[in-house]
């Protein structure tokens, strides 16, 4: 919100400067997000006089002017502004200075033949507003030779106001009121409240316009006010209020907009004038909107409503989006002569479900949706009313109201003693009773527990502790002692549970490998989830922020191809990435799932003289999904791959790895058609598995088991088996593993061979076979022995013949 260094002192009486000010606010919870001083670089500029002002003499629209700017020592400007005279007291920018208007430093020079000494400045020229007719005229009693700037502050001078932005939490709708925030100010001792006359102001005749609420809208309206303002004036608003408006960013339109806008600031209060000569009938009815039905709103835009939405209307038909904004039918113009004022409460949360739907924001909005004084709408009706009057004149009509109109304040019962229980500040209980008091809260303090009256603009305010907030934050969160948490252990313990570091392993390792890491949104298009198996409505999203992206996702592949796709029409040859994130396969909390996905498109070794080009293939993604698994924990050697893979992997180059009956992830190529549809080349390598399904490790002891090395020489030994060709080489390896357990350490292919010499729809696999002795040596014997076992094992369960 932003208000004015002046329009604050409106509301706080003070002697403290624009920086201390600026230094209490967020000690108050009332960040300061922006500082805009117009007079922060006019430091260098002075109060001048121009003492003679001469045509001249080689052009007929500029003057050669003398200007005494207070040293005894005259200077000569030319200058071209058509104002400039004898006498005139005006702003002098001397040579070196910056002008911030133009953004240009300004040198000594001649103009037409002509020595110009310095520059006479226009406001505009000063970054002071748009005046841009003439040099800037400074009342005669203006010192001469003087800093601008100073004169400029002590005398007030338009836009020369310092504007103060600062951020609200959403709990502070009482802050979006320049009073509000002289309250918070004037509670911790930087002056005082001013006071302002909210007495009623009686009216000399009856509203002919009246309030309806319809049965099923009252819930959603508490209080709802108006008064009609016959014979108004609706001109241009005093200067004093237009150059407020125009410091924080709003456009002045007319006294009664402008009031409406000025009020909303000044007190935090949302106001609506209609045009009472516009409004069909005599009432106007606060109801619900039925579906279909269309407001054409100020801003000049239709909104076709949905079922529910909170509208005022008139016989017409609806005009007024309750609390957002209002109507063009019945708003006011500059012929209006009789206005109908509105003070209102809505239901914030209908406002804002209003308000999303619509995709309208409002500075009104915005403050309905953080609650209103519930009593202001009669509280503040006379103050209102009499400023109305002072500015557009006319006779002003009884009040009427709808609603309840003497809401009941909320009572808390607050120990004084909790300040320090929950702060551990010892703050006097003199000083918590004036604090409360000058926020507005009633205090019975006649009993050991105190009864608090919460002021009705506190709506955040919700039991003892929220008091004791408000009391710290005032008496000063500078107070809290500092105090260091206590350590039980000389040894910090881990700042991650084993299972946080899951994640972290993982990105690491993954990386390593060359992947990037990806992080997407959780979403997509139906017809890219349909193709991973994403076809439950029920995952379809109310409200996505774009049709591209409707539906949860269920698996990350898809989102990380369309990464690749877009690294790859940028020309990135070599596209590799993983994301660790979620996938949903319903719409319970057992259908959401941690997924780790990785996809890999180029080459892994670049063609050259050497080398034969390379590209990535499934034993690539393969080798991702085994690195993946195994710094988890997993005995990579005893998982079995098979071919029962999804639909969008390739179904003769990919496979499922499962320990048992579990499944770890799925490898292999991307489907061909799954490629075209995201507009990939063919031969795309993914791997992709659910975190939640790899158990973490049961481990009763050390962190790790000690290495259990063998001293003696390990032997290698080759076989070659012939087999059906349908019979998979991880069958064989099984088999070697089984005939000898205990010595065998590794099993590897090294040749796969199908021809010549080799029976029909057979084929020949090479495998290289690590013995590892424990106890002592391999005799021939033993290996002999070894090797029969190896052989008659793979023949009983694979069929196959050791090659001769």
């Amino acid at each position: 919100m932003k208000f004015t260094f002046s329009w604050l002192r409106d509301h706080l009486d003070t002697q403290h400067s624009l920086t201390e000010i600026c230094d209490a606010l967020p000690m108050l919870g009332l960040e300061v997000e922006s500082l805009e001083d117009p007079l922060r670089h006019l430091s260098d500029f002075l109060v001048a006089e121009i003492i003679t002002a001469e045509r001249h003499p080689d052009a007929d629209r500029l003057q050669v002017c003398t200007v005494d700017k207070g040293d005894g020592k005259p200077l000569q400007i030319v200058c071209g502004a058509a104002n400039a005279k004898a006498g005139l007291k005006t702003v002098l920018a001397p040579v070196g200075s910056w002008i911030p208007g133009s953004d240009m430093t300004l040198k000594e020079g001649k103009i037409r033949g002509q020595a110009s000494q310095g520059m006479l400045c226009s406001y505009e020229e000063l970054a002071m507003g748009q005046d841009h007719d003439g040099i800037a005229e400074l009342p005669a009693d203006a010192p001469v030779g003087t800093s601008f700037a100073s004169f400029a502050a002590d005398a007030e001078l338009p836009a020369s106001d310092p504007v103060i932005e600062i951020a609200i939490t959403p709990n502070r709708g009482d802050c979006l009121g320049v009073r509000g925030v002289a309250r918070d100010l004037a509670a911790a001792g930087y002056g005082n409240l001013k006071p302002l006359d909210f007495s009623e102001e009686e009216g000399c005749f009856a509203s002919p316009l009246t309030w309806e609420i319809a049965e099923e809208a009252k819930p959603l309206v508490p209080l709802i006010s108006g008064r009609l303002f016959e014979g108004v004036q609706n001109a241009d608003a005093p200067s004093w209020m237009a150059d407020r408006l125009t410091a924080i960013g709003q456009r002045p339109i007319s006294a009664l907009v402008d009031i409406t806008n000025y009020v909303m600031i000044d007190l935090g209060r949302p106001l609506h004038a209609y045009d009472a000569d516009k409004v069909e009938g005599d009432k106007l009815t606060v109801r619900l909107a039925e579906q279909g039905e269309q407001v054409e709103a100020l801003n000049e835009k239709t909104y076709t409503l949905e079922e529910g939405a909170l509208v005022i209307g008139d016989a017409a038909g609806p005009d007024d989006l309750a609390g957002i904004m209002g109507g063009e039918r019945t708003g006011v113009s500059e012929t209006t002569t009789r206005m109908f004022l509105e003070i209102a409460v809505f239901d914030p949360i209908r406002v804002a479900t209003t308000g999303r739907q619509l995709n309208l924001h409002s500075d009104a909005r915005y403050r309905f949706e953080r609650g209103l004084d519930a009593c202001s709408p009669i509280e503040m009706a006379g103050y209102i009313a009499r400023l109305v009057n002072s500015i557009c004149g006319g006779t002003i009509s009884h009040l009427v109201v709808e609603g309840n109109a003497k809401p009941a304040r909320q009572s808390v019962s607050f120990a004084p003693e909790k300040v320090v229980q929950l702060t551990g500040v010892d703050c006097p209980l003199d000083k918590q009773v004036e604090i409360l008091s000058v926020l507005g809260f009633e205090l019975d303090t006649s009993q050991p527990i105190w009864q608090v009256a919460v002021p009705h603009w506190r709506n955040d305010i919700d039991g003892a502790a929220d008091l004791v907030e408000e009391i710290i934050r005032i008496y000063g969160f500078d107070k809290l002692e500092m105090a260091s948490l206590p350590r039980d252990e000389v040894v910090a313990r881990p700042s991650y549970s084993p299972a946080q570091k899951r994640s972290l392993v993982l990105r690491r390792t993954l990386a390593s490998r060359g992947l990037t890491e990806a992080v997407t949104f959780s979403f997509l298009k139906r017809k890219d989830a349909e193709l991973f198996g994403g076809d439950n409505d029920a995952l379809m999203l109310a409200n996505p922020i774009s049709n591209d992206l409707n539906m949860m996702r269920p698996s990350v592949v898809p989102n990380l191809l369309q990464a690749m796709g877009r690294n790859l029409n940028r020309g990135i040859e070599e596209a590799c990435f993983f994301e660790i994130g979620p996938v949903f396969l319903s719409p319970d909390a057992e259908g959401q799932r941690m997924a780790v996905g990785g996809v890999r498109q180029g080459r892994r070794q670049l063609g050259d003289w050497q080398h034969k080009e390379q590209p990535f293939d499934l034993f690539d993604a393969k080798a991702d999904l085994l690195a993946a698994l195994s710094v988890l924990g997993v005995r990579v050697d005893n998982l079995v791959a098979s071919r029962d893979v999804p639909a969008w992997l390739h179904p003769g180059r990919s496979g499922v790895l499962r320990l048992g009956k579990a499944e770890m992830g799925v490898f292999g190529e991307v489907h061909p058609a799954i490629c075209r549809a995201f507009d990939l080349p063919e031969g795309v390598a993914a791997f992709e598995f659910w975190l939640d399904n790899i158990a973490m490790p049961r481990r009763k002891g050390p962190a790790k088991t000690p290495i259990d090395l063998s001293a003696l020489q390990p032997v290698s030994r080759d076989f070659a088996f012939i087999v059906a060709e349908e019979v998979e080489a991880q069958k064989l390896i099984d088999a070697v593993r089984r005939a000898a357990r205990d010595v065998v350490e590794a099993v590897t292919v090294f040749d796969v061979y199908q021809g010549k010499g080799i029976e029909e729809r057979h084929k020949s696999v090479a495998l290289n076979v690590r013995l590892q002795p424990r106890d002592t040596t391999f005799s021939e014997a033993d290996l002999a022995k070894i090797a029969d076992q190896i052989v008659a094992t793979v023949a009983k369960n694979c069929g196959g013949l050791l090659r001769g």
